[in-house]
């Protein structure tokens, strides 16, 4: 290559939206593509050592103020300094200046409002991503937060390509959530028209944790042997910026570097924003919230302790499952979430336990290491029964579906051969009606995500049927299956998509609609 990545950011000097973030457009190697998972972008930054930096917890964030019926919650999305490798300063686009955002720790029932005040240089929209959610505060692509006083790149940089915005509040929006649905992970992360790849990966993501009293009273791993982990891929700069392969280095106009369509694929693996970090466990059960907020990347996790350890999984997407599942291994394609205990009883202090990734090569092996330091008594316990929800009848389905995922154009993704063209339905299901989606795979995976409510995985022949409700099901090249869902609760515009975020900035998205 012609020119280095330290060349590039030595004559760029940080200009434009990135505040700093030079290395945003760098010019790399060739991708080290994957046709079926996308490309890494290869790091500058020296690679940090494996598992010496502890685990951080996101905080709680606490209301600003409550009344009878409802919680009200303040976050500025802003430009921030954080140290994510060790020694150097990373520019982030995060949620009250932290990443991962402050955690949301909620009640099933109780009505919250979540206002987001905008202070990045350019628009954004939040999606509460798994929540049964009023069309108004879905977070949909066109509905955006300009930046408090317009910013650098303010209301005019929202038309997207000619798209006229759906609504444009003028610095902050009030998000309603009524949050009417059982216990579960879920997160909150930008969704913004042809730039939620870059959005998240700059950092604006964060946990949102549902609870209910069905949950509260089972004997599972509570307090400090609850831990949420936010599995993310990202790459540096040789100074400590992140690394993305946008065509544009000033993030004006979207679009990749030729041969990062597949997806983008960092090189180093962070958790909770720590580069493999370690984290000191008690010789007890643990109950691990599992969230993929990569980009494009999947892990399947294991143990390095050759199966001695299980996964039991106990929830899914939608909240817990009606009975425990043992599992050697847990494989979560972006946005899933897997809630997880892990019993680290039979240890000795001194122990040390790493998570593998078995889908990855060299530094993307690895995830994280747990290091048990002492005995300490417990007395949780994982019933054989956890949950109930409706089982949804195939007989009752008032509509069957076809979806097909496919490239389009070197520059675009397709459902059933369209690019995403806001309005345009795709469905027009009645609240109240069961359908039956078939979801047909190209050559490339996709975790497909449904908007407004959980489904089911019916499966077929290449698919068993998944466990517990889903918002998202990780398929891959080829994969074929079913899913079936009850639409409840709001009218209004929703979305299917690809949730790998460089497809669906590339097109892979499609509208429907619900009506009474």
């Amino acid at each position: 290559m012609s020119q280095t990545r330290r060349d590039f950011l030595r004559m760029s000097g940080g200009a434009g939206l990135l505040v700093g973030a030079a290395a945003w457009g760098a010019v790399g190697c060739q991708p080290n593509a994957d046709p079926e998972n996308g490309s890494v972008f290869g790091s500058d930054a020296k690679s940090p050592k494996m598992f010496a930096v502890p685990l951080p917890i996101p905080p709680v964030l606490k209301p600003s103020r409550s009344d009878g019926s409802t919680d009200y919650y303040d976050i500025v999305q802003k430009v921030a300094k954080a140290e994510i490798l060790p020694g150097l300063a990373t520019t982030v686009w995060a949620y009250n200046g932290i990443f991962p955002g402050p955690t949301i720790d909620s009640r099933s029932g109780r009505r919250i409002v979540v206002r987001h005040r905008n202070e990045l240089p350019v628009p954004t929209t939040t999606h509460l991503h798994g929540g049964h959610t009023p069309s108004d505060s879905d977070g949909y692509p066109l509905d955006l937060v300009t930046p408090v006083g317009g910013g650098q790149n303010g209301t005019s940089h929202g038309t997207h390509r000619g798209m006229t915005p759906v609504r444009v509040s003028d610095g902050a929006k009030d998000y309603t959530y009524p949050q009417d649905q059982r216990a579960a992970t879920l997160w909150y992360h930008d969704h913004r028209m042809d730039f939620t790849g870059p959005s998240v990966y700059r950092g604006l993501a964060g946990f949102h944790i549902l609870r209910d009293d069905e949950e509260d009273s089972l004997p599972l791993p509570k307090g400090e042997y609850e831990v949420p982990l936010m599995i993310a891929d990202r790459s540096f700069s040789e100074n400590g910026e992140f690394l993305y392969p946008a065509a544009d280095p000033t993030g004006a106009k979207p679009g990749l570097k030729e041969g990062y369509d597949v997806g983008v694929l960092g090189d180093v693996i962070l958790v909770n924003g720590a580069p493999w970090p370690i984290l000191e466990v008690a010789a007890v059960r643990y109950r691990f919230r599992l969230l993929n907020a990569s980009n494009a990347r999947r892990y399947r996790l294991t143990f390095d302790q050759k199966g001695a350890i299980p996964f039991v999984q106990i929830g899914s997407d939608g909240g817990l499952l009606k009975a425990p599942l043992r599992r050697t291994s847990v494989t979560v394609a972006p946005a899933e979430r897997y809630d997880v205990v892990v019993d680290f009883s039979k240890y000795r202090p001194g122990t040390e336990i790493t998570m593998l990734n078995g889908l990855g090569d060299d530094s993307t092996a690895q995830v994280m290491k747990f290091r048990v330091t002492r005995k300490a008594t417990d007395d949780s316990t994982i019933p054989a029964r956890l949950s109930q929800y409706e089982t949804l009848d195939p007989g009752k389905a008032v509509k069957t579906r076809d979806f097909a995922f496919e490239r389009g154009d070197e520059h675009s993704w397709t459902i059933n051969g369209e690019t995403y063209e806001p309005g345009k339905n795709f469905a027009t299901p009645r609240i109240g009606d069961v359908e039956i989606w078939n979801l047909d795979i190209d050559g490339a995976n996709h975790p497909v995500h449904l908007h407004l409510d959980q489904f089911q995985v019916l499966g077929d022949d290449e698919r068993k049927a998944d466990a517990g409700l889903k918002d998202t099901v990780g398929l891959t090249a080829g994969q074929k299956t079913r899913i079936i869902v009850k639409f409840t609760g709001y009218e209004g515009r929703y979305m299917l998509h690809c949730h790998n975020l460089e497809h669906e900035d590339m097109g892979m998205m499609a509208d429907y609609e619900v009506s009474s």
